[in-house]
């Protein structure tokens, strides 16, 4: 009888590991199978820069999503064949956080390389750039023309810079024009939050190392120069020279006379032709009529123009005229000034 029951304890024994053996390995079988893609279709919400063809496809997890609706949507999807196999795997590896974003759903993935994804938040990365020369509006209406930042447009200057908890009085010029990375869960906020404490972390860097004698105040004057200098000239060999006439007339208490600080003054009514008129009007960004620096930048100025702001080029020279290429011609008297005003733009 003894015997009996040893044999009976055995083969159950056994039948039962069995019975284990193949619970775990189909366990593992189905965390380790390919997820199914091929059914879905793109987000269009997507920009076109980051569809890849065939291969993967976006996934979007919402904030406060928790593991047990991942799994599910998931499933329901037709993504993954078994949830409850997710959930139990994420609880034993104490992987149950998932964090809110886009994901690239990949042909190879399984259930585990996702649950990986999600938990360390691997979110897919789109890339914007603000562009040097830039005003404040300009800058804005690139922002919310991406559907992603679309519901920011209603927002004022004032009511945007309050949620980006950034404290300046006047937006222009304060957002540094570079290209910044981002995610389906950031807002305009946080990305004009980022460009400002760039702008802001530029002039802490380059301030301390600017030239002695300079016309400025302080490191605010610097920006509206540069921002000058940004809008007079694209090209890199210039800055400095254009700064150093600038400066000078500062330092010998003659008006800027730009034109762009002009343009810039009278906003939706430059048609793009600047008018005698216009030179004639009165306002802050005037610099034909007021003396010094106009009120706040002009422009959103980049890296090379603060830094020939602060580091202008010396000489003697006054006055420079655009000659039709980019460059300009630059003189010391006003008579040379003239002579070249009939030649370049005159075509005397």
């Amino acid at each position: 009888m003894k015997k009996k029951i040893i044999r009976v304890s055995i083969v159950s024994g056994i039948l039962f590991g069995m019975v284990i053996s193949f619970v775990v390995v189909n366990f593992y079988a189905v965390l380790h199978e390919p997820i199914a893609i091929d059914h879905l279709s793109r987000s269009k919400s997507l920009e076109p820069s980051l569809y890849r063809a065939d291969n993967r496809y976006p996934w979007a997890i919402k904030k406060g999503s928790s593991l047990v609706r991942v799994a599910e949507d998931l499933h329901v999807a037709g993504i993954i064949s078994n949830p409850n196999f997710l959930i139990l795997y994420a609880r034993l590896s104490n992987k149950q956080v998932v964090q809110a974003g886009e994901y690239w759903l990949q042909r190879g993935d399984s259930s585990i390389s996702l649950l990986e994804k999600f938990n360390l938040g691997n979110v897919i990365v789109r890339q914007i750039t603000f562009i040097e020369g830039w005003n404040f509006s300009q800058l804005r209406d690139y922002l919310h023309s991406l559907p992603q930042f679309s519901d920011e447009r209603s927002l004022s200057d004032s009511e945007i810079l309050k949620a980006s908890r950034i404290s300046i009085n006047h937006p222009e010029g304060w957002f540094f024009p570079d290209t910044y990375w981002y995610s389906s869960t950031d807002k305009a906020i946080d990305i004009l939050l980022r460009a400002h404490q760039k702008m802001r972390a530029q002039l802490t860097e380059l301030w301390p190392l600017r030239a002695s004698a300079l016309p400025y105040n302080e490191p605010y004057e610097a920006l509206i120069m540069a921002s000058i200098v940004e809008k007079e000239t694209g090209l890199a060999t210039e800055r400095a020279r254009i700064a150093g006439v600038f400066v000078r007339r500062l330092q010998r208490k003659m008006r800027l006379e730009t034109d762009p600080a002009v343009i810039y003054g009278l906003g939706e009514r430059f048609n793009g032709n600047l008018r005698r008129s216009h030179l004639r009007e009165e306002n802050d960004y005037n610099t034909y009529k007021v003396k010094g620096l106009p009120p706040t930048p002009i422009s959103m100025p980049g890296r090379a123009s603060i830094i020939a702001a602060l580091n202008p080029l010396s000489g003697e020279s006054l006055y420079f005229v655009a000659k039709g290429d980019g460059s300009h011609v630059f003189s010391a008297t006003y008579i040379e000034h003239k002579k070249a005003v009939r030649k370049f733009q005159l075509n005397e």
